[in-house]
């Protein structure tokens, strides 16, 4: 039942933002609906925590990766919502959109939630594709957002190479099902109907299957080579949308694929979906690494940050063991330290009118709160004691370190370059002397406080589980790991 209310308030947000003209309405609606996703997100959390996997209806089912996945948006969602608020209204005071681009903004920004959710909640893997397809078309229009000719290129870059991606990805699922009798049954295919068949399946269908599923989710994911879109996608979206992408979106895409690779390594054994885990994760954090150096934009830094750490996270799956755990904490605060990281951003935006790097000096001083959230985000993301990214990158290189030392050194090499680049970054942004155009102060302070409530949350999670999250996570890796 919760997961139809989550549905069915976003739904009609998302229409009570198409029919009333007032904005004061659309925002505070917009907050509320957020609001209640997230309540009904924590039941569903802790139902799935005590009594496992939840499937009110034969369409839905969610376990226990899935309840954390739900708890990133609704979190991550409400944050984004608050933020948008106060962001978009100093956009409409310079001029930049006006009513009807506001209304259109929250219009798409509900329908976008609504497909995450649908894609978290879907017992079908053709209901999961459906919703994902669903995410490209609404974020399309977000990034065409500010309809400028290189918005409205990187929105066209984005759906082509997404609805391609998702295409093969669409292929590799129907290969998945021909483990299914074709014989009685409604014809709903579940996940766990896939499961249940999957010993029925041919290994070499199965791998070919596989590929097919990681090239396509992988493209959604960002890893490398297929991360193309990202940087001009995230560099054109309004910076509110940049959150959702990497830290909600990632996170859902990345369910699914795991749920192919239970099933190939039930056919094939683990080492298949290992090794091209492993292989694509760390081709991920080396491109990233090195095209960081030579970044002009300070919203494609944080674009090459998502695809780093995307591969950080396919070398934790694809270790195994402790790895996989270590992922999935990674995934939980790499979500929230990029909403710290693109909120402070746009209060960047909003006072240099610039995301090229060169023309922000001495951020904080002008910005102080601001700069000081984007720097502990940068220090948090990039893996800096104490913090808990820290932790979960030494696990997982702890655990591949074993396995595979080389692969492990490698990683460990290209996140220190990652690190090296982002700070060059750093020191160009945040020191020196203003501009002696720019005033000195921050604007409105609900621009500061979704970063800084998100940064106070992973402080936490960095020296404190809650039990029923510490129960999912454990349950998470019991069904995601392999020996």
């Amino acid at each position: 039942m919760e997961i139809l209310f989550i549905i069915a308030t976003l739904i009609v947000t998302a229409l009570i933002s198409i029919l009333i003209k007032r904005r004061g309405f659309i925002e505070f609606f917009s907050i509320i609906a957020s609001g209640i996703v997230l309540f009904e997100s924590i039941v569903v959390a802790f139902k799935v925590s005590t009594a496992g996997t939840y499937s009110p209806f034969i369409f839905f089912s969610v376990d226990s990766l899935g309840a954390i996945v739900m708890l990133i948006i609704a979190c991550v969602g409400l944050a984004t919502t608050i933020y948008s608020i106060p962001y978009l209204q100093q956009e409409t005071a310079k001029g930049i959109i006006g009513f009807t681009r506001v209304r259109q903004y929250f219009v798409l920004l509900n329908i976008f939630l609504l497909a995450m959710f649908l894609a978290t909640t879907a017992g079908s893997p053709i209901f999961a594709w459906i919703s994902i397809e669903a995410t490209t078309l609404s974020t399309a229009f977000l990034i065409s957002f500010y309809n400028k000719p290189s918005a409205i290129e990187a929105a066209w870059k984005y759906l082509i190479i997404n609805s391609i991606g998702l295409l093969l990805g669409f292929f590799g699922t129907l290969l998945y099902f021909t483990s299914v009798s074709p014989l009685g049954g409604d014809g709903f295919v579940s996940w766990q109907a896939l499961a249940i068949n999957a010993a029925h399946l041919d290994p070499l269908i199965a791998k070919i299957a596989f590929i097919f599923v990681l090239i396509g989710y992988g493209t959604k994911v960002g890893l490398a080579p297929m991360h193309t879109w990202k940087p001009d996608a995230y560099s054109k979206a309004p910076n509110s949308i940049g959150t959702l992408l990497s830290g909600g979106l990632l996170p859902v895409v990345f369910i699914i694929i795991l749920k192919f690779k239970a099933m190939t390594d039930a056919v094939v054994g683990p080492q298949f979906s290992q090794h091209l885990l492993i292989s694509f994760g760390i081709l991920s954090i080396a491109l990233a690494a090195l095209i960081m150096f030579n970044a002009k934009n300070y919203k494609r830094v944080l674009a090459y940050s998502s695809i780093e750490n995307a591969g950080v996270m396919a070398l934790g799956f694809g270790f195994g063991g402790l790895g996989v755990f270590a992922a999935i904490l990674h995934l939980i605060y790499h979500s929230f330290v990029k909403g710290v990281l693109f909120f402070s951003s746009g209060n960047l935006l909003l006072k240099y009118n610039s995301a090229k790097i060169s023309n922000i000096k001495g951020a904080l001083r002008v910005l102080p709160i601001s700069s000081t959230l984007f720097i502990t985000g940068f220090l948090i993301v990039t893996g800096v004691p104490p913090f808990g990214i820290f932790l979960t990158k030494m696990q997982i290189l702890s655990v591949g370190i074993q396995i595979y030392p080389v692969s492990s050194i490698v990683a460990l090499f290209f996140m220190t370059l990652a690190f090296i680049g982002f700070l060059k970054h750093i020191t160009s942004m945040f020191f020196g002397e203003k501009p002696h155009d720019i005033e000195i102060g921050e604007g409105n302070i609900w621009l500061i406080l979704p970063p800084m409530l998100l940064l106070i949350g992973i402080i936490i999670l960095s020296f404190y589980i809650p039990p029923f999250l510490s129960r999912l996570m454990h349950d998470a890796v019991s069904h995601y790991e392999y020996d």
